[in-house]
């Protein structure tokens, strides 16, 4: 049966975060979130930890490597993937996060779409919620209001188990920015902070390999309405591209992702391979600070 914890966190690392994710994008200098996939079915790592003590060791590696945030999912949103329930994701999750949030301070993200989830994340140490369907199923823009923390808003053309059939769009770059629009008005309509909001345009989320380089080539023109967050690693675009067909191989592409990313605005870049982002990000930031008035 699911639970309703009592929420046990303190405002102060919130308001850090928050802090901490507007300041890097005003310094184009995006932070790195490492991915921690509790789920046997995720694209790139799934089944590697499941298992609550591997799950933590990666996640203590990621914030060794230099990670400035940690995203913890507990159901695959690849394509083709099948839902899960609610108490198994939350069975997944929440052990992760306790022994996470018992080893480290470093900031935690739940990548949930759903409400209960959400909390029982928020309960046990997350401090943000990562939403790939946009705070759009029922229920989930009044838990984040009422937990008051950072949320991303992620665009997604269908479902998980539907999105790369055939998607389309008049512009993909114009839907996009319409749809941030619509939802961070909603969102603040219900009570989040429109400084709480930052936005993912969802590269490979129904979409095709065109339509996520038009997205990527014109990113900037989101960031007026608010923080983004870009999650391009090791995905089937890069793939695409580069022939690779093993996500163990596309690092090199992943990295330039990264950096583009970076020159275009985002506030968070969201990877598998943390050690080599944060020191391709490092090499630019070299630059940057070349660059600063002295």
């Amino acid at each position: 049966m699911l639970v309703n914890l009592p929420i046990t966190r303190s405002i102060m690392p919130v308001m850090k975060l928050i802090d901490r994710i507007q300041n890097a994008a005003r310094q184009r200098r995006p932070l790195v979130m490492g991915i921690v996939n509790v789920t046997p079915d995720s694209f790139s790592d799934g089944g590697y930890f499941l298992d609550r003590s591997a799950a933590l060791q990666h996640a203590e590696g990621l914030v060794n490597d230099g990670a400035d945030l940690l995203d913890i999912g507990g159901e695959s949103t690849r394509p083709g993937a099948e839902p899960v329930s609610e108490q198994q994701e939350v069975d997944r999750v929440v052990p992760v996060i306790e022994a996470i949030r018992s080893a480290t301070d470093t900031p935690i993200s739940i990548d949930s779409m759903k409400p209960s989830v959400m909390r029982a994340a928020v309960a046990a140490g997350a401090s943000m919620i990562n939403d790939v369907n946009g705070l759009r199923a029922e229920g989930a823009v009044e838990a984040v209001a009422g937990l008051d923390i950072p949320a991303c808003i992620m665009h997604m053309q269908g479902k998980p188990r539907t999105m790369q059939v055939k998607p389309d769009y008049a512009d993909v770059v114009e839907d996009v920015f319409s749809f941030f629009v619509e939802r961070t008005h909603a969102c603040v309509q219900a009570g989040i902070r429109s400084e709480h909001l930052i936005l993912d345009p969802g590269f490979g989320f129904g979409k095709t390999l065109q339509h996520n380089l038009a997205l990527l080539a014109d990113l900037e023109r989101f960031t007026e309405l608010g923080p983004l967050l870009i999650g391009i690693s090791r995905k089937s675009m890069l793939g695409q591209i580069t022939g690779r067909d093993q996500t163990e191989d596309r690092l090199a592409a992943s990295l330039a992702a990264a950096l583009l990313s970076a020159e275009r605005g985002a506030a968070i870049v969201r990877v598998h391979d943390v050690a080599a982002t944060v020191d391709a990000l490092k090499v630019r930031a070299a630059l940057l600070d070349i660059d600063a008035p002295k």
